[in-house]
């Protein structure tokens, strides 16, 4: 748990303002935790290394080298055919959806911008380098888009192979918290492979053809790709896909745990008629507040069983699009879950803060807050809940001079008070099932916005005694996903 708790502190430094109040009280947090499990080898977990300057008497010493490289080519015996691409998941075809919105390219670079730096060689100053301006948006000086996004292709272990009933040419890999169904000796157990999760889409290309059978997807832009997506094969659930090292090219050098999402030119599919933000666009999500986005349980193997003492909060995870409304210094904002927005323009959520009154219930609690709230409805993820409106529901509310979540009591309270819905709650105090698999039979069931409907899934929270202690995570449910 402390390894998790510093790599989260770690890439938040490496996000925001320099010389911001956020920056010194992070870490603080740092020097704490570092004085705490100076005997962890956070080595095998995240190389960074802290400047001297930072740190108290008892943790001065604190510094990672790089973490050990894995070569495209280490094991050419780890799969039949090393230049082949195998490990073959098959995904439905005749689907239709849109990667997320592009903007237009900037053409010049933001204040304070500098590209990432080798990550054997960065400190967590180097990568903390932001917008001068604490308020500046922060997008990419290529794209025009943040260049923090979900990492739908990563260098991962399998840890086990198992064979599937009555299969003679499929086998079942596990790697971290996933299962996915892929042929017959084609890898083994302790191999370094390309782990690709659900939603991507991966670009038409000749080395995924062997996806084309089933997978296959037009984009309403007309261009095409594979979608991956939950799947079953003679009764074994797969979910994902596990490529070799060698897609990358055989001369490519990666470390465990590395993003390659773009060197495969890997999209996020987003359902047709999703939300746009194009139009209406400010700036990057505000750096004074974390980004809406939860791990799910199948990726975090290394904490798990550290999770088994504790008690959760548990609501219901809905589908669909995350906000942000925050007061700080007198200023009103609305974001979606990458963007800050416009606010005098006629975006869904400006519609959902005028009709819920959220700028003046914010300001009746005198405080830099900020409500964090899943909007459900028309147009949104396909209206799962059939709804007629767009609703809000909050879950969570964080207090932006403080730096840190109110916790989860005291939540439904203030919502109580200014009159606005949480996402439903299912458990004010629960453990943890035995094993993954079973926490993920747990996300099963009827969802409370809609009981003829199947829910998405479960949010686990466990507040703690102090907001360093905090930890949340989610379980989306394999029904509700084969379902969809």
């Amino acid at each position: 748990m402390a390894k998790h708790r510093h790599y989260k502190l770690t890439r938040r430094l490496s996000e925001i303002d320099p010389n911001g109040m956020e920056r010194k009280l992070l870490l603080k947090q740092m020097v704490k935790l570092c004085q705490k499990t100076r005997s962890i080898n956070y080595q095998e977990y995240y190389p960074v290394s802290l400047p001297s300057d930072s740190l108290t008497r008892g943790a001065a010493n604190f510094a990672v080298p790089g973490s050990n490289s894995v070569q495209s080519n280490i094991d050419s015996s780890a799969s039949a055919n090393n230049s082949t691409f195998s490990g073959k998941t098959v995904v439905d075809s005749g689907q239709k959806g849109e990667f997320l919105p592009q903007l237009p390219p900037v053409n010049t670079e933001p204040p304070g911008f500098a590209p990432d730096t080798p990550k054997e060689s960065t400190s967590i100053i180097d990568r903390s380098i932001a917008a001068s301006q604490s308020d500046a948006p922060q997008l990419s000086a290529n794209t025009g888009i943040p260049d923090k996004e979900r990492q739908l292709a990563t260098i991962r272990t399998i840890s086990d192979i198992q064979p599937i009933k009555n299969a003679d040419k499929i086998e079942v890999a596990t790697v971290d918290g996933w299962k996915v169904v892929v042929e017959k000796s084609e890898f083994k157990p302790g191999q370094p492979v390309i782990f690709c999760e659900i939603d991507s889409v991966l670009p038409d290309r000749k080395e995924f053809e062997f996806l084309k059978k089933t997978s296959h997807i037009v984009l309403p832009d007309g261009s095409k790709g594979f979608r991956l997506k939950t799947m079953k094969f003679l009764g074994q659930l797969s979910q994902g896909l596990v490529l070799p090292l060698s897609t990358l090219g055989n001369d490519v050098t990666v470390n465990l745990g590395d993003d390659v999402t773009a060197n495969l030119n890997i999209k996020k599919y987003e359902r047709p008629g999703s939300l746009s933000d194009r139009d209406f666009i400010k700036g990057y999500f505000p750096f004074f507040i974390p980004k809406t986005d939860e791990k799910r349980i199948q990726n975090l193997p290394s904490v798990f069983h550290s999770l088994k003492d504790k008690n959760f909060y548990v609501s219901e995870k809905l589908n669909g699009t995350s906000s942000t409304f925050y007061l700080r210094n007198n200023d009103f904002g609305i974001c979606s879950k990458n963007y800050e927005l416009k606010t005098d323009r006629d975006h869904p959520l400006g519609k959902v803060a005028s009709k819920n009154d959220i700028e003046s219930k914010l300001r009746s609690l005198g405080k830099n807050i900020a409500i964090q709230a899943e909007v459900v409805g028309p147009k949104i993820e396909a209206n799962p809940y059939e709804l007629k409106e767009h609703q809000l529901f909050v879950f969570n509310i964080y207090d932006i001079d403080k730096q840190s979540y109110i916790k989860k009591d005291e939540m439904e309270k203030i919502c109580q008070e200014i009159g606005l819905p949480t996402c439903p709650v299912v458990s004010n105090s629960k453990e943890l099932a035995a094993t993954v698999d079973e926490v993920l039979v747990d996300a099963d069931g009827k969802s409370k916005i809609n009981n003829q409907k199947k829910r998405e899934g479960l949010v686990y929270v466990f507040d703690g005694n102090d907001p360093e202690e905090r930890i949340s995570f989610k379980v989306v449910s394999n029904k509700y996903l084969l379902k969809q």
